[in-house]
């Protein structure tokens, strides 16, 4: 099997899963015949990082080189995005009934994640820059 058709299938079963751990509920929960979680908070975040996951893997099939080079700096921020908004959404909308210390570490974690992609972003685009 060519490596494009390989990374487009890991895609689709990473953003698929990724998808379905985003919409996770226990009635989805019953409806597959798998545990119910307690709190959709981890299944999301999971979800969160393997939809990330399944956008580097097609970044990554886009590579014309021939040459598998890794997710890289593209799929480091895709990951990281990914994960840190969903994580981001959970606060904002989830109703998580945290601890104050809970809350200070979950943004402490949004703002690093967010704000390490954020820079990766700028240093990226800096660097395709022909006069960079």
């Amino acid at each position: 099997m060519r490596h494009v058709t390989l990374l487009t299938i890991d895609a689709t079963i990473n953003l698929l899963l990724g998808v379905l751990l985003l919409a996770f509920s226990d009635g989805l929960a019953s409806l597959l015949g798998v545990p119910p979680a307690a709190h959709g908070f981890y299944p999301n975040i999971l979800g969160g990082v393997l939809f990330g996951i399944g956008i580097a893997l097609l970044m990554e099939r886009r590579n014309k080189t021939g040459v598998g080079i890794g997710l890289g700096l593209g799929g480091a921020i895709a990951i990281n995005l990914c994960g840190g908004l969903v994580l981001c959404g959970w606060l904002v909308f989830g109703d998580l009934s945290l601890p104050l210390r809970g809350l200070i570490f979950l943004w402490f974690l949004v703002v690093l994640i967010v704000g390490i992609s954020v820079v990766e972003l700028v240093t990226g685009f800096q660097g395709n820059r022909p006069d960079a």
